[in-house]
């Protein structure tokens, strides 16, 4: 009886997670939509963090997600496109999937931006070669967030919520899928 109980509800979240996941990343096909978001993005990091404008200015790249969609129940998902900056310039859109298993219910919306120390650490997103494991963790952005972080393998991520409720104790990876600007 009790497995039964806790089993509906996982499922119908599942299902609802399942039927969003291809909306967003359908939604996000028009690559001028996703520069002018990921724009917005960037402004809403800085005003979060004005310290972080140093890793705009200092990267040699960086990869703006302004929408991320994840939903989860037992097994989650999430996924968004985004765009993709050398120096400041940008040079294509890239698309993250993630993929976790464990402990976890909810769905929620947030902002992702990647951070490239270096053209290696740039050049493995553009040539396909960029994925996280369970091991990368993205920094929640607040005031000074940045101003102490580190690169780890040459990326620093950081995260902004939108909204939503997530529990999560999970684990699982990101791979990432670039293509350059037409």
């Amino acid at each position: 009886m009790k497995k039964t109980k806790l089993f509906l509800p996982a499922l119908a979240l599942t299902i609802v997670a399942a039927a969003f996941l291809p909306r967003i990343i359908t939604a996000q096909d028009d690559q001028g939509r996703i520069l002018s978001e990921s724009k917005e993005a960037k402004a809403s990091f800085k005003k979060a963090d004005p310290s972080m404008d140093q890793l705009f200015t200092k990267s040699a790249g960086y990869a703006i997600f302004p929408n991320v969609g994840k939903g989860a129940a037992g097994v989650g998902g999430a996924a968004g496109k985004g765009a993709v900056y050398e120096h400041g310039v940008p040079v294509g859109t890239a698309q993250m999937v993630q993929v976790t298993v464990g402990a976890q219910a909810g769905g929620q919306a947030y902002r992702e931006i990647i951070f490239f120390e270096n053209k290696a650490a740039l050049d493995r997103l553009m040539n396909n070669k960029f994925e996280f494991s369970g091991q990368a963790s993205a920094i929640a952005v607040k005031s000074g967030a940045s101003a102490n972080a580190d690169y780890r393998d040459g990326v620093e991520v950081y995260s902004q919520e939108k909204g939503g409720l997530m529990l999560e104790a999970s684990v699982g990876g990101q791979k990432f899928t670039y293509k350059k600007l037409k």
